[in-house]
């Protein structure tokens, strides 16, 4: 009887094979170890260590198994709970899981090339996937629990690879997505500068990058950004440009305060006398500072009413502050025209003064002409003396004749013009006008000697006895003509001349040498 209900007793027990999973209940805890029957003919063996959920551990609670072996010496199953947990992972990524697909997982262990994954089952993650960035200590990832990417999955093996790397690339991806998205121009955030270049700062607003160009740094002038930023530091900066194709992002800094120009008119109203500071030198003028973002530009003609200025650094240096008066405004165009002279006192306000007509002057031959000669009688006040007003006796053909650059001279003033700022000189004027007594005895006829000074294409010149010029037309010497009359005759030689005709008005004396043989040249 005992025979067969053992044979009934053994078909009613189920029959198991290595490595199948099976449900089984938990009939009793004993030290480390569930005791738990699975419907075989002994109950089955599972250390707590490998429940990673302790609310499972408790009498009567159902669980998945893995049939390891049947130990004959201790009479129990061995079986395997993580096991059975992996098999359960490995069976859902099969039907549910493919390439792409996000899983969480712990990283617990270093091997060659990479590390162990703990997803539900082993994957491996190459160390070129763990982070975004390059890593010199691999081990500062054991123990990291993280999302990861599958990609690659062996059926036959049962393998799996894992990104990391490809997760946290999609996750900022997607972030930045989201921020770029919800950026609206003129908001306010606050970054962080990543990088200082020639051209402007990057900054780093977490999720993407932006750009602040270096002329939204500041409204005023900049050599370069690293002049008001510096790396690290945290800033409050305006969107002012917004690309989602590109995602790129334009900032400014500037843009946090109101543009200067719009006031530009109520505070510096032409006229008005202010401070600046001198920020470029160029060779037609330079530019002055008034505020940060408000620059005005001195011409170089409005440097100085006493000194010659060629080049503006001659009397200027960058960074100098100086005195400018506005002398023009141009909102739209930004561009003010400023005085440094006109916040002197100008030399020809007191000009009427100082020179009336008829004052004997003494001053020095600052530039020559070829119609007058022009006179530094103090700093900033030039007169000019015209060729006709250098000499009584002599037409002086050029000035340079007569005067040289540098040369002192006595003049008289003739005329004062302090509007216009003109002052007209005169040499001859300091002594009396000696015509009519020097011309007195020269008759019609009056043979003379003199001695000639200019050769031109129409006649001779010739100084006379008593220092008077006079002219013999080519026309009154026999046997002239153009083309041989530096031949015959030469500058310095005495010559024998007759009067023809003397004209007062016009203070002309005409020669004639039609009396005289043709002279023959005997050089």
């Amino acid at each position: 009887m005992s025979s067969q209900f053992s044979d009934l007793y053994e078909k009613s027990m189920q029959n198991f094979k290595e490595g199948e999973v099976v449900k089984g209940t938990i009939i009793a805890i004993q030290g480390r170890d569930a005791i738990v029957d699975i419907g075989y003919k002994a109950e089955g063996v599972v250390h707590l260590d490998e429940f990673t959920d302790s609310s499972e551990i408790k009498v009567g609670g159902e669980i998945d198994v893995l049939f390891e072996t049947f130990s004959d010496e201790d009479g129990l199953v061995i079986l395997s709970k993580r096991k059975a947990d992996r098999h359960r992972v490995w069976t859902d990524l099969l039907e549910n899981a493919e390439e792409g697909t996000i899983v969480e997982g712990k990283i617990y262990k270093a091997v060659r090339g990479g590390f162990m994954v703990d997803i539900g089952m082993d994957a491996f993650l190459p160390a070129s996937l763990v982070d975004l960035k390059p890593t010199r200590n691999p081990n500062q990832f054991l123990g990291v629990s993280s999302k990861f990417i599958i990609m690659k999955i062996n059926h036959k093996r049962k393998n799996v690879v894992v990104s990391r790397k490809d997760y946290l690339s999609r996750e900022k991806e997607e972030a930045r997505q989201e921020k770029i998205q919800s950026m609206e121009e003129g908001q306010v955030i606050r970054g962080r500068v990543k990088n200082i270049t020639d051209f402007g700062v990057f900054m780093d607003l977490g999720e993407l990058d932006g750009l602040i160009h270096i002329t939204d740094l500041s409204w005023g002038r900049l050599s370069h950004p690293s002049e008001i930023v510096k790396m690290g530091e945290e800033l409050d900066v305006v969107v002012i440009g917004i690309d989602r194709e590109t995602r790129k992002v334009s900032l400014g800094l500037k843009q946090k305060t109101s543009n200067p120009w719009d006031q530009v008119e109520d505070k510096y109203a032409v006229g008005t006398q202010v401070q600046g500071k001198v920020v470029n030198i160029l060779p037609y003028g330079a530019f002055v500072e008034l505020e940060p973002g408000v620059e005005g530009l001195v011409h170089i003609s409005e440097l100085s009413w006493t000194k010659r200025v060629n080049h503006p650094s001659e009397i200027l240096n960058i960074g100098d502050q100086v005195e400018v008066v506005v002398l023009n405004i141009d909102r739209d165009g930004k561009k003010i025209s400023l005085g440094i002279k006109q916040a002197q006192e100008n030399p020809w306000s007191k000009v009427p003064e100082k020179y009336q007509v008829g004052d004997r002057v003494k001053g020095t031959v600052r530039n020559l002409t070829d119609y007058g000669a022009f006179i530094e009688l103090e700093p900033g006040v030039d007169g000019l003396v015209h060729v006709s007003d250098i000499s009584w006796t002599h037409k002086v053909m050029k000035p340079s004749d007569i005067l040289s650059k540098g040369q002192e001279v006595e003049l008289m003033v003739l005329g004062v013009e302090s509007e216009s700022q003109k002052i007209s000189l005169g040499m001859k004027q300091l002594t009396e006008d000696p015509w009519d007594q020097l011309t007195s005895h020269l008759m019609t006829g009056l043979q003379i000697t003199g001695k000639i000074t200019r050769i031109v294409n129409f006649g001779l010149f010739v100084e006379l006895e008593n220092g008077l010029e006079g002219l013999v037309h080519i026309s009154e010497i026999p046997g002239a003509n153009a083309a041989n009359l530096e031949k015959n005759y030469h500058a310095g030689d005495a010559i024998q001349v007759s009067v023809l005709h003397i004209d007062h008005d016009a203070r002309k004396i005409a020669l004639t040498r039609k009396d005289e043989p043709v002279p023959t040249d005997s050089r």
